[in-house]
């Protein structure tokens, strides 16, 4: 289907590509810390309570920004360009203090500071995005997830070339933020901008209460279940993998091998946004979910296989893990109140990654339980579980706005 000039805004692309790439460089802190972690058991002598403790400040640090931004209408009153400058300066230097924290009690203070900040960086480029494209915004938004994908891995790849040099990673990611930033904040409105809105703290309560909204928030719980939770212990599990397999030192293999199984969901992200667009949200999200759990069984009943298998197994679980992330946001964007679509989307990220901090606070027990076969069976239950909740929205009046379309 052809667009029409109004449909096709001038710059649209130039637009996506300088707002994907400083996404890409603003949430690097993300997974620093995670990319660093054996390195940090070493210098500050974690147990177990206290690495698992760093992974999830910056999961809960990020819900607590998105709920304070989402009750003050922050997405929706203030320039995304201001927000994302402003999360990513101070995530940038929470980040850095790192280098400084001395052991994990105040580090942990940082993660969080660091996971709030992020929160003003995710939701507002999310509407910044959408605000460019009428017409093909699950595929600008799947490159703008791709984007996020992609900078959740760089720290690992940093990593696995630098070494245990685990303050250049810090110094790295922190840079790279802060240059995310300034470089989204030269980034133009679009010219399909939402309506500035009043403060009204109960319409994030409001969007996520209604039919539409409330069965796409129960899909995108469903696939952050597993989501985070792989993202944050795949490093751990694949080192298991080679140690059994009789690699006496995994030395670099992990943190690359965790990269690449990261970092290719930004390819899944790109295919998603183009299914989305063309085949329907519903049934794109339906099909990366499926597809995503039933890789987790998948690697349940090949966990103990030779690392090549298990690497191969992981990177396909690694595409269609993310693929559809993005459909989620845009959904949002298309049957929310314009006015509060800002506040519908952070407050849909805040529910996600409060579930996020749970599972992945959980697989630890679960290996220690039953092994990683156990962990992965239960982190296929949640894109199961989402599969129903979009089969719903599927039948429901909002479905012909979200079927999607060429564009």
């Amino acid at each position: 289907m052809a667009l029409s000039l109004q449909e096709a805004a001038p710059g649209r692309w130039s637009a996506l590509a300088g707002l994907a790439f400083a996404v890409v460089l603003a949430m690097a802190p993300w997974f620093s810390a995670v990319a660093v972690l054996p390195q940090l058991r070493v210098v500050w002598r974690l147990t177990d309570a206290a690495a698992s403790g760093l992974t999830l400040a910056v999961q809960l640090g990020f819900v607590l920004g998105a709920v304070l931004s989402a009750a003050l209408n922050l997405a929706d009153r203030v320039s995304p360009q201001r927000l994302i400058l402003t999360g990513a300066l101070i995530a940038a230097g929470a980040n850095l203090g790192l280098l400084w924290a001395g052991g994990p009690t105040l580090a942990a203070g940082l993660r969080a500071l660091t996971g709030a900040a992020l929160a003003l960086v995710y939701p507002p480029a999310l509407k910044a995005m959408s605000a460019w494209f009428r017409t093909g915004r699950g595929t600008a938004l799947g490159v703008m997830v791709g984007a996020l994908t992609l900078g959740s891995a760089l720290p690992h790849l940093v990593n696995g070339l630098g070494g245990a040099n685990w303050r250049s990673v810090i110094f790295i990611t922190s840079a790279l933020a802060a240059l995310g930033g300034l470089i989204a904040s030269r980034v133009g409105d679009g010219p399909y901008r939402f309506p500035t809105a009043p403060f009204q703290p109960s319409q994030a309560w409001r969007a996520l209460t209604s039919r539409g909204v409330g069965l796409a928030t129960l899909g995108y719980l469903g696939h952050m279940w597993e989501l985070y939770a792989m993202w944050a212990w795949f490093s751990a599990f694949f080192t298991g993998v080679l140690v059994n397999a009789g690699v006496a030192d995994p030395g670099r293999g992990p943190a690359l091998a965790t990269f690449a199984v990261v970092g290719v969901g930004a390819l899944g992200c790109g295919l998603g946004g183009l299914l989305g667009d063309r085949w329907g949200r519903t049934r794109l999200t339906t099909l990366a979910m499926g597809l995503s759990g039933a890789c987790a069984l998948a690697l349940a009943g090949l966990a103990g296989a030779a690392p090549g298998v298990v690497l191969a197994l992981s990177l396909m679980w690694g595409f269609w893990i993310i693929a559809d992330s993005a459909q989620f946001s845009t959904i949002v964007s298309e049957i929310a109140d314009p006015a509060y679509v800002g506040t519908a989307l952070t407050a849909q990220l805040a529910l996600g990654f409060t579930l996020t901090a749970g599972s992945i606070a959980l697989v630890p027990a679960l290996v220690r339980a039953g092994g990683w076969p156990l962990a992965f069976v239960v982190l296929a239950v949640g894109p199961l579980l989402g599969t129903v909740a979009m089969r719903r929205l599927a039948r429901t009046p909002d479905a012909a706005r979200i079927a999607g379309g060429r564009g």
